[in-house]
């Protein structure tokens, strides 16, 4: 399999508000026809309302939407500032990163990675 790029897409009940939180929250830039966000070179993340998606994530710890980033002492206090609530501070794995874990609106784990090896 060659694969050309890469989306995940996260079905909510309300799409709006979702979009809104990682556009204006957590700050991660819209495509052009801003109805996805650019993560890293070549992925984005997709916001939409499906019939089947209703109330909060049942398994949150299922898909776990991980953001890398340089600085997660920088990032998560710009994040807390804004009123996100963490769920895992900076805890160290084994490997050698770092993560910190918040929900998002709909109550999907969303992870900032630090690894520096």
């Amino acid at each position: 399999m060659e694969v050309t790029s890469f989306n995940i897409n996260i079905t909510s009940e309300q799409p709006e508000r979702l979009h809104e939180f990682y556009r204006d929250v957590v700050g991660l830039p819209e495509n052009d026809r801003k109805d996805a966000f650019l993560v890293g070179a070549d992925a984005q993340i997709l916001i939409d309302g499906h019939s089947e998606t209703k109330g909060q994530a049942k398994e949150p710890q299922r898909v776990l939407i991980n953001l890398f980033v340089d600085d997660i002492a920088k990032e998560q206090a710009a994040l807390e500032a804004k009123g996100v609530k963490f769920i895992r501070d900076k805890g160290k794995e084994f490997w050698g990163g770092v993560i910190s874990t918040f929900t998002d609106p709909d109550g999907n784990y969303v992870q900032l990675l630090e690894y520096k090896p």
